[in-house]
Order: structure tokens, then sequence, then C-alpha cells
């Protein structure tokens, strides 16, 4: 008796690739690697080219379906010594491919690539595949006839030697098991010719087989049993000398003990050889329970709601195919921790086990999903005998395995969806939850969760169950430092308290000032094994060279996000290319998406970019350059803005020439839109670059933008700022870019109401503009001396400024400033009595601006005119200018003129008899001008206001807002405190 031969080792399965593609047709591309590597459509040959290139080709075709990254490509055509370009030439090779095959065969996926979609019956090995599988069903059905032909068939699929010519180490692996597996098949088929009593005919064959391959026993074993079938004893004997001979010599071993026991049976003419064997099955495995599920850890904290949601979604496993959770983030946010606690809540609904597995995808070597299989059959009781070596076989047999069982999978640390879609339980009752950090929206069916940071609340609580509730309670605020310090990130936390833990003698302030220095901060969060910086480490080194230098550059930039324009600028890439890197480092984590468009660092991860800046940046010169690129791309489009609101003004002539073209725009909403969600990064660009060779663009960037100082919402932000760049340009001896900045900066002071401050920094701009000559710089500067004379009453100096400021602005042609101080000057005519005068400036100044296109500051001209005009007792047409005024104000945004033209029509108001409007009017003013403006403007409304409610029967409201206005104008020590203070009744005043 002679035992079946056992089915050897399978090649990889491509179930994807195995699908009837939409284009399917007798053009389809075919492919064959059971030969030489070729691919045909139809019968026209096509060019795989270079040898490389088809080695290539053939990685592809023999992965299953699945993505191979860069760098196992790379592995897999030059080893371990590839060429310096070697990334660069699978591009080129993917690209040439993609040209010559159909359309979606070759596709780029998650940094690498993949052959998918192709036609039934498109690839030689796949054919092979079924055959074989084909044959061994109708061999266990008892049709020796059937299997035989159709293993025959399989069999003349091949062209000669696998992989002809295909260099590389891959190719070699890969044609040595081809190879093999093509020897199991014949000798399968040789097996069923004996059994089919077709020994005679055999025995040439194997002869033949048996000279080429003279150290395969099993070979030796079916020749000498056709032999002995065919009446030839003494030969089949000989076989079995021959065989012990030559692998004494070659080998130094004696024959395996099936070909001995064959030799002992032909001895001894056992009948038994004459018949041949029918199979018996092995027995079925006993069911076994796994319990593989790691330690929950015992101070889990918080993430209540996280528990709910993924508890509820295993729960509805029951009577549904099955049930996956996929729990995305970025590493060290607690996905695993999260995914082992609600296991274990969940083990009672899984009473047939829960298998656990690491695969490791975050590293450069993650799990293959082959082994993972053999690992889970294996601990539900399958033998090792019985576990099959394809990946699509072990697949089909771990389902069948866990039909009718309710079984727990716990896949943690995934890399991508096409690792885990065969490690999917897939029947009723079972359930999967999978951890990793890419979000995996191309797992179908799966319930998606994001798993952010903890709330400050869960990161305390957390930090406090770790260190004590004795050492945080006495220093709760040290406490919330630390924890914010941590990001809010779980693994940092932990890594902190565990320190703070293990060292009585420090206090939780001690840990926190530690953790103060952003430069020392990733050094001082590891403790023993765990280390913030060597979870992100996994994550960046998985990166392909363009997102790791993306992943560097971007850190580098200072602000709460980045918008995609200016990523673009930073990386010095078009916007498409810009966004794909972004968005893959989105996928993996590394990157959130904050909003359409934007783009955000977790703080931890930031400091982490930051340091690969610095350490992996070459040459380091292009950190700068990178942030260098970010400062002219925001002052050519904050420039651009400028000039959409103020055509024909010649500020933006007078600025640094930006080398980035910038963002152009429809429209003047749509440049405020960008102006004012831009803000913060704006300014945020502009602080950084103060202390760098950059500090005149800088300070250019922050004059062009100076909208933002009259906003409301970013007035403080820009005053600061704007001090940072005066004591840069002071320490750097810049006198131009020093002039500039305290031009800004007085300009900030003056919207924010602190007028002895604006009118200092003018006067010293106005002094350093004469040592180093700046025309417009020194316009502006007698325009601001000039309106601070007129807020605080010194008429006769704000005139002189004034008057110098319009002929400098007409020496640099500049009528926008003209007009601007043309109505400026006609409120210091309107202040000293000249009200004739005053109007026809204000009207000049409004029709220069008009001419100019100039809506935003037309919208001063309008006001300055409507003053005049109040005073002047045109009260109708006075309230038009100003409502048109505030029109343009509001849509512009501009908060203190907002707030000012409601002020000025609640005076017109007053003065023509509306004291019930004129309230109305001083109270929006109020809100509008709450947190900017000062306290003497707001002084000044509350009077306004105060008539009004006087006027309408509330003298006791109208008392209050008087005393207010009187102590702001005292504490200003300002003029207007004596017409206030008469308004008061002699009891408030007491």
């Amino acid at each position: 008796m002679v035992d079946r031969v056992p089915r050897g080792p399978e090649v990889p399965r491509v179930p994807q690739q195995r699908q009837p593609a939409p284009s399917a047709g007798p053009e389809a591309v075919r492919f064959a690697v059971l030969g030489p590597v070729r691919a045909r459509r139809g019968e026209e040959q096509l060019s795989t080219g270079s040898p490389q290139q088809r080695a290539l080709l053939a990685a592809l075709l023999l992965r299953e379906g699945r993505t191979a990254t860069a760098a196992e490509l790379i592995d897999a055509l030059w080893g371990e010594e590839p060429p310096s370009q070697a990334l660069a030439a699978v591009r080129t090779y993917a690209s040439r491919l993609r040209k010559v095959l159909d359309p979606g065969v070759l596709v780029s996926e998650s940094g690498g690539y993949a052959v998918r979609g192709l036609a039934e019956g498109a690839f030689d090995l796949a054919v092979a595949q079924d055959l074989a599988a084909e044959a061994e069903k109708a061999r266990g059905a008892g049709d020796l006839c059937h299997a035989r032909e159709v293993l025959d068939r399989a069999l003349h699929l091949w062209d000669g030697e696998t992989l002809a010519g295909v260099p590389g180490p891959y190719a070699e692996a890969q044609r040595v098991r081809l190879e093999e597996w093509r020897l199991q098949l014949l000798e399968s088929r040789l097996d069923m010719d004996l059994e089919q009593g077709c020994h005679a005919e055999a025995v040439a064959e194997l002869t033949a087989l048996t000279a080429a391959h003279p150290l395969r026993e099993r070979l030796r074993e079916l020749l000498m049993l056709a032999l002995y079938r065919s009446g030839r004893q003494a030969e089949a004997l000989a076989v079995y000398a021959d065989t012990r001979r030559l692998l004494a010599d070659e080998l130094g071993v004696d024959p395996r003990p099936g070909l001995r026991e064959l030799q002992q049976r032909i001895l001894q003419a056992d009948p038994g050889l004459a018949e041949p064997s029918a199979p018996q099955a092995a027995p079925a495995p006993a069911p076994v329970r796994p319990a593989q599920l790691p330690a929950t850890v015992p101070d889990f904290t918080g993430r209540a709601a996280f528990v709910k949601e993924l508890g509820e979604v295993l729960a509805t496993a029951e009577g549904r195919v099955m049930a996956v959770s996929a729990v995305a983030g970025i590493g060290g946010v607690g996905k695993t921790t999260l995914a082992v606690h609600v296991a274990h809540q969940a083990r009672t609904a899984f009473p047939d086990g829960q298998l656990y597995v690491d695969l490791q995808g975050a590293g450069a070597r993650s799990a293959e999903p082959e082994t993972v299989l053999g690992s889970f059959l294996r601990a539900l009781g399958t033998a090792d005998s019985a576990i099959p070596d394809s990946l699509e076989e072990r697949a089909a047999l771990y389902r069948s395995v866990l039909d009718g069982r309710r079984v727990l999978v716990l896949l943690d640390n995934a890399r991508d969806a096409a690792q885990v879609r065969p490690l999917l339980p897939g029947t009723e009752g079972c359930a999967a939850l999978v951890t990793s950090r890419v979000r995996m929206v191309d797992l179908a069916g799966a319930h998606l969760v994001d798993l952010d940071v903890m709330s400050p609340d869960e990161a305390l609580s957390l930090f406090t169950k770790i260190v004590g509730e004795e050492r945080v309670a006495a220093e709760r605020e040290a406490a919330l430092d630390v924890v914010a310090a941590c990001g809010f990130l779980p693994l940092a936390i932990r890594i902190a308290a565990s320190r703070l833990a293990a060292r009585r003698t420090w206090t939780v302030s001690v840990l926190a000032a530690k953790l103060a220095d952003e430069r020392r901060r990733l050094d001082e969060l590891q403790a023993g094994d765990l280390a913030v910086k060597a979870t992100f480490e996994l994550g960046y080194g998985a990166l392909e060279p363009a997102q790791a230098r993306a992943f560097r550059l971007l850190g580098l930039a200072d602000g709460p996000d980045i918008s995609l324009a200016a990523a673009a600028a930073v990386l010095d890439l078009p916007v498409e290319e810009t966004e794909d890197l972004l968005e893959a480092l989105v996928d993996t984590s590394l990157l959130e998406s904050a909003a359409p468009g934007r783009y955000r660092y977790h703080d931890l991860v930031r400091l982490y970019a930051r340091a690969c800046a610095e350490r992996d940046e070459w040459p380091p010169s292009e950190r700068d350059a990178a942030m260098s690129r970010l400062l002219d791309f925001y002052l050519a489009t904050a420039a651009g803005v400028y000039l959409i609101e103020r055509p024909g003004d010649r500020l933006v002539d007078h600025l640094a020439a930006p080398e980035h073209p910038g963002l152009v725009f429809a429209d003047r909403h749509q440049a405020q839109d960008w102006l004012y969600s831009e803000a913060v990064c704006l300014l945020a660009c502009v602080r950084q670059s103060a202390g760098s060779g950059s500090l005149r663009r800088a300070v250019d960037l922050l004059w062009a933008a100076v909208d933002l100082a009259e906003s409301g919402t970013n007035s403080k932000a820009y005053e600061g700022v704007a001090s940072a760049l005066r004591e840069a340009a002071r320490e750097a001896g810049d006198a131009r870019a020093e002039a500039r900045a305290l031009i800004t900066l007085g300009y900030a002071h003056s919207v924010t109401g602190r007028f002895d401050l604006a009118d200092e920094e003018a006067a010293l701009a106005h002094e350093l503009i004469g040592a180093a000559p700046d025309p417009l710089a020194g316009c502006w500067a007698s325009n601001i001396l000039g309106v601070i004379a007129l807020y605080q009453s010194r008429h006769e100096d704000g005139e002189t400024h004034i008057n110098r400021a319009i002929e400098g602005f007409r020496a640099c042609d500049d009528r926008a400033g003209e007009a601007a101080v043309l109505c400026n000057l006609s409120r210091i005519h309107l202040a000293t009595g000249r009200t004739d005068s005053a109007v026809s400036l204000a009207r000049q100044g409004m029709e220069m601006y008009d001419a100019m296109g100039h809506a935003l500051k037309g919208a001063n001209g309008r006001y300055a005119l409507g003053l005049a005009l109040t005073e002047h007792g045109e009260l109708p047409e006075a309230a038009d200018r100003l409502q048109e005024a505030l029109t343009v104000f509001r849509d512009s945004r501009q908060r203190l003129w907002e707030g000012m033209s409601l002020f000025r029509l609640a005076e017109v108001d007053l003065a023509a008899g509306r004291p019930a409007q004129a309230a109305a009017n001083a109270e929006s003013a109020l809100t509008v001008l709450r947190g900017i403006g000062g306290d003497w403007r707001r002084a000044g409304v509350l009077v306004t206001l105060g008539h009004g409610l006087s006027g309408i029967g509330q003298p006791g409201r109208a008392q209050v807002c008087w005393r207010e206005a009187l102590e702001l104008f005292e504490s200003l020590d300002a003029p207007e405190a004596e017409t206030v203070r008469p308004l008061l009744t002699p009891l408030t005043l007491a």
C-alpha cells in the first residue's frame, strides 16, 4: 500500500484579482508567470519592459492582490543592496506598466502598488490553482479520471522555467517555490496514474523525472511502484539501491522510512501493492475555546462614551453576519487600552472564545495574514497537518471553523484594511474589534471610531489614579499644567505620572517645570520601555520620503493649524500633490484634519516633527527656506487683500517683494474671509519670523494686515505681535524695520484707545524715519500723530501733523493716503469750529475714495462727512452718510468703526429729537465696542446713551451712564470730564 501524495505548499492566492472585471472581454489583458513573465491583449503580446520592470510586475501579480509597499518592492527587486535611486526606479517602472495595462489594473494605494480587477482566467497561476483545487475535489469524490485530466491541464500551463529571466531575490524565491509546487502537482498526477492502473505508461515519464531530480525520493518511490506493478520487481529494487547509494554519497543520509518500507513490501511481494489505496479522512479536531485577550489595565479611566458605543456595536453580533468596529487614532492615544477594556466587558457575549493578535502594523515588519491565520487555527484546535498553506485556503478554513461559534477577534495595531480582511470571521455571532493608526474607510461594513485625546477632566483623573489623590490635591494647578503639557495624550500622562509616582521627593510642580521646556519635553516623557517619542517614531519610520519631508517641514510652522494653500507654499509643491501628502499623513494619524482644507498637529506630535526636522532635514537650510516660503505666501496674499479693499493705495508698492505669488481672490468678501480665517496663523508666522533674516518682510506683512487691528477679535494679538517686532528690530539695529513696526504698534494703540502710547510710538517712528528715509512710512507716522492730537484736543499740533502728511502723500502720489488725511483734517476743522470747511474737506476725501473704487475707505470718508454734516445741521444727509458707512464697516467686519458709526448715528438721533432711537443705537454701539476702542470711546458712547435715556424718561439709568463716563474720562485725564460733570445731580456727585 502506498499513501497518497499529500498536497504540498500552495503559492499565494489572489482573490481580488480573480473577480471578473467590468471591462473583461476578449481584449482584456492576460498575464503569465509560469514561464517568462508575459502580458497579452488578445493575440498581441505587450511589452513588459526591462528585466527589473518584469520583476516588479511579477512581484505585484504574486502578492495576492494585496498592496506591496515601495520598501517591499525594493527588497524584492534588489535585496539588501538597492541602488541609490531605487524608489524612483520603482515609480518609473510602475508608471510605464500603467500605460501598457488596462485602466485600473495597476493601482497606487497606501504608498505602494497593487494589481487588481483582473478578468476571470486572466492570470495563468490563478488558473493553475483553480484547476489544482478542482482536481483535489474530484479526487476526494473518487473521480480519478476527471481529477487526472484537470491536473494535466494545470501542468500544461507551464511554459518553461517559472519567472524565466526575472532577476531579484523575490523572483528567485518564488521560482523555487513554484517549481516545487509543479513537481508536487506532477507527483500527484502520476500517483493518480498508478491508482488508475496506468503503471506501464508512467514508467518512462518517471524514469526521465528521476534522472532530472535524482534526490527527489517521492519520484523514486513512484517509479519503484510503477516498475513493480509492471512486473519488473528486480528493476524496482535496483531503483532503491541506486537511491540509497546516491543519498549516502551526496547527503550522507539514508532513504526516508516510506521508501524503505516500500522496498521491504516489494521483497515480500506484498499483495497490497497491487491495489491502489483509498485515503482515509482525518478525524475532525475537537473544538477549542481560546481566551487570548491581554489583561486590562486596572486604572482604566474615562472614555465612557466610547466604551458604551463599542459595547453596543459588539452586542449586535448575534443575529448579524458580523459586527466590526475599527478604532483609529494617533500613537499613544489609548486605542489598545480601550479595545482590550471593551473586549473584556463583552466576553460573556462570546462564550466560544476570544482571539487576539498584535498585527505590528506600525512597525517595519507587520504580521502576515497567513501567519496570523495559522496561529488562530491552531488556537481553535486545528492540527498543523490540516492547516493549508495558501492565504485563501487558510481564510476559508478559518471561517469554516468559526461557523456556528460566537467568537470575538481583537486585531490590534493593524497596518491597513488589506491586512485585516482575511482575518475577519464573516459568520453570524462573531465580531471583530480592530485598532489602527490608519482610519479604515475601505473596510466595508465597519463601524469607525476616531479616538481623540482625553478631556482635561479625564486626563487629570488618570494622573490622579497613578500619582495619588493626596499629592495631586495639594497642587491641582500644577497637575493641570502637567496633563496640558502632555497634550492630554494618555500614554504621555501615564509616563509622566509613573515618573512622579516613583520619585517621592518630587513635587507635582517639579514635574510641571520639567515639562514646561518644549525642547526637553519629549525626552522627559519616557519611563522604562514606554516613550512617547518611540511611539511617534514607529509612524514616522513607515512614511515614504515625500510624506516624511512634509511631516517635518509643516511641523515648523507656529499657529494652531495650517491651510492647504499655506502648506503647499511651505513644501514648494502644487496644491494637488500637497493635498495627497497631507491626506496620507491624516490616514496615518500623524496629522489631523481640522476642517476641510485645514490641518493640525497634536502638540506633542508637532514637537516630534520639529525634532525630526532638526535631525533629518538636509540640507539644514531647507528649514529656513520653508519658513521663508510661508512668510512670502502670507505677505503676497495679505498684500493682495489690502489692495482689493483699497484699490489705488500705494502701500503695496512700498512693501518687500515676495517671491511666492500668493492667492488671488474673486471679490473682496472672499479676500476678507481668507484674512480673518488665517488671522491667528498669519500673526503666528509674523512673530516666528521676528528673530530671523526675514524681519523686514515680517514687519511688512503685519502692516499689510492692518485690518486685523480694527477687527476686535484679533486686536490684542496684533498689538502683541507689533510689540515683538519693534523689540526684534531694535535688537537688530534695523531703523527702517523698527520705524514700520512702531507705526503698526502706534496704530494698534490708537485702536485700543491708549492714545499716550500711540503718540509716543508714532513720534519715535517719525524720528527714526528722519534718520532712515522711508517716505510712505513717514506719511503714516504723521497721520497717526495728527489723529492722536485730535483725540487729545491738541488741535494745533494735529493740524501741523496732518498738513505734513498731506504733503507727503502727494509727493508719493498716494491719492488714497491723501484722501484719508483730508478726512482727518476735516475733523480737526470741525473741532475748531470751521464747520463749512470741515464739510468740504470730508466731501473731497469721500469723492476721491469713490473715484478710486475704495469701498472700505470710502466708508471712512462717509463717516467723516456724517460728523461734519451733523455739526452743520444737515441731519438727514448726515444720517444717510453714516448709515452707508455702517453698512460697509459691518460687511467688512470692522468692529471698531461699526461701533463708532452706531455711536455717531445716535448723536444724529439726539440732534433730530429721537431719543429712543438714540438710546437704541448707543446701546448697540456699546455692544459692538466691547473689548475694542478703549475707555475714551466707551465714555463718549455712555454720555450719548445717558442723553437718550434721559429723553425717554429714564433719568436713573442716565445718571448711571454719566457716572461711569465721568470715571472713565477722569481716569484718562481727558478734558471731556468737564462736560459730563454738570450732567450729574448733586446727590449722585456726593
